[in-house]
């Protein structure tokens, strides 16, 4: 059976590079490091270092072994912290990662609803982007993500359980400097978060074929091109940020052209740009959690209030 004691020190390893930074961060000796390397080989019976010059690195055993590590680690951290939040959700951790704009939006109300519930629990946010996100769920550095996708279809694989929070449609910005409403149908959930919504149309994105664009992530600068494509060009993209404050003053200043989800629009509004909403075009906003239910009290606690503040 392997030793967790050594997987943390293989782990910290291949976080450094180094013996002498593995054992600072473990506030280990530098020869109780190698001891245990040593001994974590004879165990497995696998050359997981090797010695290049005065430093060391890992072989192709030892790197899978770690990112194996990395997991278990996780999962085991995570399991103490279930235990110690179990009885009566008083005390313990949970740990969520999202991206920019769910923080920005409804993730804020989530965790209002879940300190007032539940005053003992501590809860932890990271921002991050959805493979990221997916990343660290997997590896136990986090409870619950908060991804997006546009392909509804496909499911998630390695044990990922999704719960559906709501659908983003996606809007064209163009600059307007009489623009004070953003378009929507019945059912989109920005025609949920408040009275400042108010029809407008607008030409679509093959009206701005020969505009410069601006793109933002790549997994939403991938959608533009796919959009782009449906209407027959290429667009000319010029700037890239991700600052979706950055990205509406760029084209309320006439520099270009984007295409935003309408999260993005609840969490900033520049009053200078319209918005006109894209057919067809839709992400979808999911809860994930990792391995079969039931979850921890604190994981289950978490998604309810996800569950809540993303609703009408």
């Amino acid at each position: 059976m392997l030793d967790i004691v050594r997987l943390r020190v293989l782990a910290a390893v291949a976080r450094h590079g180094s013996v002498t930074a593995a054992a600072r961060e473990l506030h280990y000796s530098q020869p109780s490091v190698s001891h245990h390397l040593a001994r974590l080989e004879a165990e497995t019976g696998a050359k997981l270092v090797q010695r290049v010059g005065r430093g060391i690195r890992l072989t192709e055993a030892g790197r899978l072994l770690a990112e194996r590590a990395t997991e278990i680690i996780g999962r085991v951290d995570s399991a103490a912290a279930e235990l110690s939040a179990h009885v009566g959700l008083h005390a313990g951790r949970v740990r969520l990662a999202a991206f920019p704009s769910a923080l920005g939006t409804f993730v804020p109300r989530a965790a209002a609803a879940l300190t007032e519930r539940h005053p003992g629990l501590e809860l932890r946010l990271t921002e991050t982007e959805p493979p990221d996100a997916l990343r660290m769920l997997r590896a136990g550095h986090v409870d619950v993500a908060v991804i997006f996708r546009y392909d509804d279809t496909a499911p998630e694989d390695d044990g990922i359980r999704l719960t559906h929070l709501l659908d983003d449609p996606s809007y064209l910005i163009a600059a307007d400097p009489a623009a004070g409403s953003i378009t929507h149908r019945t059912g989109d959930p920005a025609a949920h978060r408040g009275g400042h919504l108010t029809a407008h149309r607008a030409g679509g994105l093959a009206a701005h074929r020969r505009s410069r664009w601006i793109g933002g992530c790549e997994r939403c600068r991938s959608h533009l091109l796919e959009l782009c494509a449906r209407e027959g060009f290429e667009p000319e993209i010029s700037f890239t940020t991700d600052d979706i404050v950055a990205v509406q003053a760029l084209v309320a200043a006439g520099i270009g052209v984007t295409v935003l989800p309408g999260l993005a629009l609840w969490a900033h509004r520049h009053p200078a740009v319209s918005a006109t909403e894209i057919p067809g075009s839709i992400r979808h906003v999911h809860a994930a959690a990792y391995g079969e239910p039931p979850d921890p009290p604190a994981t289950t606690a978490l998604l309810a209030a996800l569950v809540t503040a993303a609703g009408p």
